[in-house]
């Protein structure tokens, strides 16, 4: 299994785009694979016949492990009625760059040492409490696949149970039992780790959106006839954000333990929110964008992460995230910061709110803008400052701003 992205260390096979028998072509899709952040193609590594699936469809299996025997021989070798299969060829297991292996054992024997078993046979085995020393493997040279832990964990149901014993305290009546996807489990974990190792703190400021309603009201109509999509308030926050970072690097940093890495591009991931989960891709030097070029690249990313069509390293290498939960109406947010990172920004909803103007009351959009920053790199001062120069930006927007 090939590692599809920096941190992306596993994957679940949704698909074989062939089947034992099959000619398989080196740099050819071979089998499409789901991760955490995109689904992929898999092309083959060797060109020769695929001999045996070790990892089949629905197993997640982690990055190294083996998922298939490719016999890279000229000879094709086939199996007779009368006669089991002459041994295969010197093999390629799949990832290319190990050792081939020796010619397996006829089947596994008392004195054969210890078995090899893949990531999904073990998780099988745990999940269904089977020994696995006392399962017989079926697959090439004895190796024991997740359907012979199944059928081993049936066998035993079908026997006699034993005395009745208490059942465990478990769901209650009409409760439903939901079982975490991969993805979520891995969004889990990663924020689980952001905040038990970063010390967050958070500072939200309320932003007079005057002028960006105004320049957004002024553009959006010629913007939708010429890109064919929408306006929105987004890259205007994304540009200030830019701005803001521009003006205060150490925002755009990295702590890491005894030294802090200030990045001189500016990477910016932004959160796209599915159905059952949540993406962040990465603009990548997003400091070289206007307005509208901002825009594009974020329709670009959520188009195509609702199509599930990013590529892994669109979902890598972000140096700052900003995030628009407002769209949904909320008014404040305290964000969980993507390890790695310095801070989040959030725009809160854009609301009509009673503002005294001159000593006069008017109605102006307003809008919260909340920080989340780790607190090793950031004290409150310097926080406070980024956030200003946020709101300062933002303000100082009109219908007359440039947007390309």
């Amino acid at each position: 299994m090939p590692q599809l992205g920096e941190s992306v260390h596993e994957g679940t096979i949704s698909r074989w785009l062939v089947k034992p028998g099959d000619k398989v072509v080196e740099f050819e899709p071979m089998l499409e694979v789901d991760t955490d952040k995109v689904n992929a193609e898999v092309p083959a590594p060797v060109s020769g016949i695929l001999r045996e699936i070790l990892a089949k469809e629905g197993e997640t299996v982690q990055a190294g492990a083996e998922i298939a025997v490719v016999e890279t021989g000229d000879g094709a070798v086939t199996a007779t009625p009368e006669a089991p299969a002459p041994a295969p060829k010197p093999e390629q297991l799949l990832p290319t760059g190990g050792e081939v292996p020796a010619k397996p054992a006829e089947g596994p024997t008392a004195d054969s040492g210890p078995h090899r078993y893949s990531p999904g046979v073990q998780m099988a085995a745990s999940e269904l409490k089977v020994d696995l020393s006392k399962v017989t493997g079926t697959g090439l040279g004895g190796r024991v696949t997740k359907k012979d832990v199944q059928d081993f964990a049936a066998k035993a149901k079908a026997a006699p149970a034993p005395a009745p014993q208490a059942a465990p305290a478990g769901p209650g009546q009409g409760d439903e039992v939901v079982q975490l996807t991969r993805v979520r489990r891995l969004i889990a974990e990663n924020m689980t780790r952001s905040k038990q190792t970063i010390p967050h703190a958070w500072q939200t400021q309320e932003v007079d959106m005057s002028g960006v309603v105004a320049s957004r009201t002024a553009n959006k109509g010629g913007f939708q006839k010429q890109e064919g999509f929408s306006l929105t308030y987004l890259p205007y926050v994304m540009a200030a954000a830019i701005s803001a970072l521009r003006e205060h690097p150490e925002a755009n940093s990295t702590f890491n333990e005894t030294e802090l890495i200030v990045h001189h591009d500016i990477n910016l991931g932004v959160s796209v929110g599915l159905e059952d989960t949540l993406l962040v891709p990465v603009v990548r030097r997003a400091d070289g964008l206007s307005i509208a070029g901002l825009a594009r690249a974020v329709n670009d990313l959520a188009t195509r992460a609702r199509g599930k069509q990013l590529k892994a390293d669109e979902l890598t290498g972000g140096t700052f995230t900003v995030n628009n939960s407002g769209t949904f109406g909320t008014l404040f947010s305290y964000s969980v910061i993507n390890p790695g990172q310095a801070g989040i920004l959030t725009m809160e909803a854009i609301v009509d709110r009673p503002m005294a103007i001159s000593g006069m009351i008017g109605i102006k959009p307003m809008m919260y803008l909340c920080f989340s920053f780790d607190h090793r790199v950031l004290d409150g001062l310097q926080a406070a400052r980024f956030l200003t120069s946020c709101r300062k930006w933002l303000e100082a927007v009109s219908a007359e701003t440039p947007i390309y």
